[in-house]
């Protein structure tokens, strides 16, 4: 990817443009020194996401999380970490706390491996905060000041948003994504996580110039909620998004302005 990269910088960056090409996008669209933070937390994200679905053994799966759950334990705790293309970056550019914040974020993937439909709107809601919101916050922190409840609304309303581009294919999966599946319900949804997304720009100056590239990631929450919104059934059918053009346009115009 890049000379200024070491091995696993790159493998890490590889491992994104592969399992996760918006993310790898947004990565890009960063200043240099935010990609070597935002690579392998990315490439994390690829690894956690994809664990509970690459086997039909719910113990094999649980294993593959714990593994995550454990190597972030090894470098929180400050000694020696073990040698991973992705572990290794990690404990290079993350603090202990950082890191051990990012274990809420692993354990919440659980509900991935099984077939149980989400309890009511508050396990939802965590889930949703505990995954996306929790990746986009440590990602802000690590990369500078921000006011951590206006990164996590922006995180929530990003995390909804891709939800709901992902739901055709949980619901082929065998899994019951959202509490109501009703164009009201999607719309419902929506428009709680467009709200938050509203609250969390009119607190842009709370998150520093240096930690934005965190939120590149979310660029098109916006218009992905939006068309949920006029358009509910275009979450079941799968065709929510923006065309090539307006997807790359879009983000070259939020990370030249800032203005996520």
């Amino acid at each position: 990817m890049s000379g200024e990269f070491s091995d696993d910088l790159n493998a890490c960056a590889a491992l994104v443009q592969r399992g996760d090409p918006d993310r790898f996008l947004a990565a890009m669209a960063a200043p240099v020194a935010a990609r070597k933070v935002l690579f392998p937390l990315y490439a994390l994200n690829v690894e956690v996401a994809r664990a509970p679905w690459v086997t039909q053994e719910p113990m094999i799966a649980e294993m593959r999380l714990q593994w995550w759950r454990d190597a972030l334990s090894e470098i929180a705790s400050g000694e020696p970490v073990r040698r991973h293309e992705v572990v290794t970056p990690l404990a290079a550019v993350l603090s202990s706390e950082q890191v051990g914040l990012l274990d809420e974020y692993v354990a919440v993937r659980r509900w991935d491996i099984y077939k149980d439909p989400f309890e009511d709107a508050e396990h939802f809601a965590n889930y949703i905060d505990q995954s996306a919101g929790t990746l986009t916050w440590v990602a802000a922190c690590a990369l500078g000041d921000a006011k951590e409840s206006v990164v996590r609304d922006f995180g929530f309303a990003a995390g909804v948003a891709n939800w709901f581009r992902a739901i055709p294919e949980l619901e082929a999966r065998g899994r019951i994504p959202l509490l109501d599946g009703t164009p009201d319900g999607v719309r419902r949804l929506a428009q709680d996580a467009l709200d938050r997304l509203a609250r969390a720009r009119a607190n842009r100056g709370a998150v520093s110039r240096e930690a934005r590239p965190a939120l590149l990631a979310g660029w098109q929450a916006g218009p992905i909620l939006h068309q949920a919104m006029r358009a509910p059934d275009r979450v079941a059918s799968g065709t929510l998004g923006q065309s090539e053009f307006k997807r790359r346009a879009s983000l070259m115009w939020v990370a030249a302005t800032g203005r996520w």
